[in-house]
């Protein structure tokens, strides 16, 4: 038996991904789909399709984010496999095909990932939201389409739910299950992922996770980017950029006020010059590094003028919320 395992809140998307797999029963026998509703409140039954009604079980969830979703989800599970699905993705004509063959591996091996597409505009060159989304397809062991022994879960305790977040809690996972000594490889079936329609500032709001990432700095070290695989990040330089704009703020509150020695009245406009230099030739080298790969067109450009100036003060102040709320977290002890 595979267990089918998809958190959802209730999107549109979830219909689409739902009828992909009630035509492909006859390629997954004895499968069984557990649908974890996360939204919060009574918001009425999740709609499943006929065909797919009897494989189906729903489950309520907590609201608490997709990773104790998940965990209800796996917990509930009969199979031997686990596949993790993210309700906004659809499933290839032969993805159960290949997810069958895709299984077929050594005891070692705890987890399969699928392959990740994400349509991009061919007329155009793709938006700063568009490009984020894309980055899917490079991901590793991310759980828009990841299959997991259910041992190998059940040896390292499913996910973290301190990750509240569809964000970093799937390689904090995977982390975990290699250093159990589990091996994770890659198959062949293959999801689509579409860009789905978002605020102008949802580039904003993803700068919640650095919250997220200072959990895992207090968890794994300084290291904790090369050891989970995960890519470089900007906090040293939205740091920098952040100080130098206070800097400067400071030292023009400071300016206003009434003189008291030429001299050191002199050198702090000095400072603040040097520090304002800084915060805009630190905004300036973030927004460009935006502006030049997108279509930049005047509203996306004018987007990533105004996001890149408020997005360094904001990810270093959610980077300090979530170390100071992480403050008790011990090294290499999860939850």
């Amino acid at each position: 038996m595979i267990s089918i395992v998809v958190p959802t809140v209730g999107r549109p998307s979830l219909a689409v991904l739902l009828d992909a797999l009630a035509g492909q029963l006859d390629d997954l026998p004895g499968v069984e789909v557990l649908l974890v509703d996360d939204r919060r409140g009574d918001a009425g039954e999740l709609a499943v399709p006929g065909t797919l009604a009897a494989y189906t079980k729903v489950l309520t969830g907590r609201g608490a984010g997709p990773a104790a979703a998940r965990n209800a989800g796996w917990r509930a599970a009969r199979g031997p496999w686990v596949v993790f699905l993210d309700d906004d993705v659809v499933p290839a004509g032969d993805w159960a095909r290949r997810l069958v063959a895709d299984l077929a591996v050594g005891d070692r091996v705890g987890g399969v990932q699928g392959a990740v597409r994400v349509p991009l505009p061919a007329h155009r060159r793709p938006t700063d939201w568009e490009r984020a989304t894309a980055g899917l397809t490079e991901g590793e062991w991310i759980t828009a389409d990841m299959a997991y022994r259910r041992d190998a879960l059940a040896a390292v305790g499913g996910f973290d739910e301190r990750f509240p977040r569809a964000y970093r809690e799937d390689a904090e996972l995977a982390h975990r299950v290699r250093s159990a000594g589990w091996r994770l490889v890659r198959g062949r079936r293959v999801v689509t992922h579409p860009v789905r329609p978002e605020s102008r500032w949802i580039s904003l709001r993803t700068q919640r996770g650095n919250a997220d990432d200072a959990l895992l700095r207090r968890l794994y070290g300084p290291r904790w980017r090369s050891d989970l695989g995960l890519p470089p990040g900007r906090r040293h330089r939205h740091a920098a950029v952040t100080t130098a704009g206070v800097l400067a703020l400071v030292g023009v509150a400071l300016h206003a006020r009434p003189p008291r020695h030429a001299a050191s009245r002199g050198a702090l406009g000095v400072a603040t010059g040097v520090a304002a230099l800084a915060w805009a030739a630190g905004t300036a080298e973030f927004a460009r590094a935006r502006i030049a790969p997108g279509p930049r067109r005047a509203d996306e450009v004018t987007t990533m003028l105004v996001t890149s100036a408020l997005i360094p003060p904001l990810a270093v102040t959610h980077w300090l919320r979530g170390w100071w709320r992480s403050r008790g977290v011990r090294p290499g002890v999860t939850a």
